[in-house]
């Protein structure tokens, strides 16, 4: 029955008319921890703020059809991390490139921008830097927006185990970290999990792939795929948290997506007995397939948990 209900909402959201607007959405760069940050911005400047943080191997170019679902009543604020999209990208040698040193930039941007309070979108990669955020300045959280952002070990999915196997000998396994930025694998973070490939737009894993293959990404992606084992291992305390400040939570999650599997995000019940959950039928990147079906759920949560 409450399957039923689930879907029969789900399906009430995706078809209902949502207001959309891109006329506020404009495109920045700021200077942030010695390296240039791009980011787009959207919505009044004196509604309540929503940050969106970015996938692997993604930008914030991936929200560009949210963002105009949102903007009609909130303030949005969508970031490149340090070696991504737009922002600079800088050699390891002169930015050290490790999940502690992503979110610190990302929470210098945030200073600057004076966001002393919001939501945050959390997506991928931007998981575990968003969960540093959130250590760091647990003032600023208002609400999360989870969707596909793993902080669970039961979310991982199987081929993870070949990625623990790089982490502890990374120069024994070049094939992993290959295999991990291959334009095979690329396209398959989009495409796989999915029973409706004619929604997805190939030029997203295309660009994708040439940002991959621009000189001196092999080094950054690699520094940051060894550096991904210290978030498996910061998992209790990011559990820890949530349990502590227990805030407004809904998580959105492509229930097919083979990297994070669903289990990570019916586990986010434990330490969030109150969260919102809802599995739609997508892969790892939702937003391709059911970006109108999220734009409701987010815009009903935070209408009931106002920010």
């Amino acid at each position: 029955m409450a399957a039923a209900v689930a879907s029969i909402v789900a399906h009430a959201v995706e078809a209902a008319p949502m207001e959309s607007t891109s006329a506020t959405t404009t495109y920045h760069r700021a200077t942030v921890d010695g390296v240039g940050i791009f980011y787009r911005e959207a919505g009044p400047k004196d509604a309540p703020t929503i940050v969106l943080l970015h996938g692997f191997p993604s930008s914030s170019r991936e929200f560009d059809t949210l963002i105009p679902l949102l903007a009609t009543r909130y303030h949005l604020v969508a970031p490149d991390f340090p070696g991504f999209g737009q922002s600079e990208a800088p050699p390891p040698s002169s930015y050290a490139y490790t999940f502690d040193h992503l979110a610190a930039t990302t929470n210098g941007l945030l200073d600057q921008l004076k966001i002393s309070k919001c939501a945050f979108y959390l997506h991928d990669y931007g998981g575990p830097i968003g969960f540093r955020m959130l250590l760091t300045h647990p003032g600023r959280v208002q609400a999360l927006i989870i969707q596909n952002a793993n902080a669970y070990k039961e979310g991982l999915g199987a081929k993870w185990t070949a990625i623990a196997q790089y982490w502890a000998d990374p120069k024994a396994h070049p094939e992993v970290f290959d295999t991990f930025v291959s334009q095979a694998a690329t396209g398959q973070r989009h495409t796989l999990g999915t029973s409706h490939p004619d929604r997805y737009n190939p030029d997203t894993w295309t660009d994708e792939y040439a940002y991959l293959s621009r000189v001196g990404q092999r080094e950054i992606q690699a520094d940051l795929l060894y550096d991904y084992r210290t978030n498996v291992a910061s998992y209790p305390a990011w559990q820890a948290w949530l349990r502590e400040h227990k805030p407004p939570t809904l998580v959105v999650w492509g229930r097919n997506d083979p990297s994070f599997i669903a289990a990570g995000a019916e586990a986010y019940k434990r330490d969030l007995p109150d969260a919102e959950i809802h599995l739609v039928e997508a892969g790892h990147f939702a937003l391709d397939e059911k970006n109108d079906e999220i734009a409701g759920l987010i815009l009903a949560f935070l209408a009931s948990h106002p920010i």
